[in-house]
């Protein structure tokens, strides 16, 4: 069965950090590409950052640059999204997201993980 499992979402302070984790399983995980997308009630989900399996070049969406760090450990299959200098506007649900590198129909979303930042 495949599974993308997150945790580390929480409540924070602005200004103070938290590590999201996406534990893969039932896939080859070191065969796609990973990412981490958020979730605003009544907003699109948009994506946050990405990191290819190829070569791990990495990608993040401007609001983010400089704050956040994603990283991947393929001998865990485990993803992580290293959030500082949290902002309220950081507020949403985090999801985990693996695309197959050659084959992107294969993809796989996590359930979700709140992070509430307070100012």
């Amino acid at each position: 069965e495949v599974q993308l499992v997150e945790s580390g979402g929480g409540l924070v302070q602005a200004g103070g950090s938290l590590r999201l984790s996406c534990a893969a399983s039932g896939f080859s995980f070191g065969d796609y590409a990973i990412g981490w997308f958020r979730q605003v009630p009544g907003k699109e989900r948009e994506g946050v950052s990405c990191i290819r399996s190829s070569d791990g070049n990495t990608n993040y969406t401007d609001s983010v640059k400089g704050r956040f760090t994603i990283s991947r450990d393929n001998a865990k299959n485990t993803m992580y999204l290293q959030m500082n200098s949290l902002k309220p506007e950081d507020t949403a649900v985090y999801y985990c997201k693996a695309v197959h590198s050659i084959v992107p129909a294969f993809h796989y979303w996590g359930q979700g993980t709140q992070v509430t930042v307070s100012s």
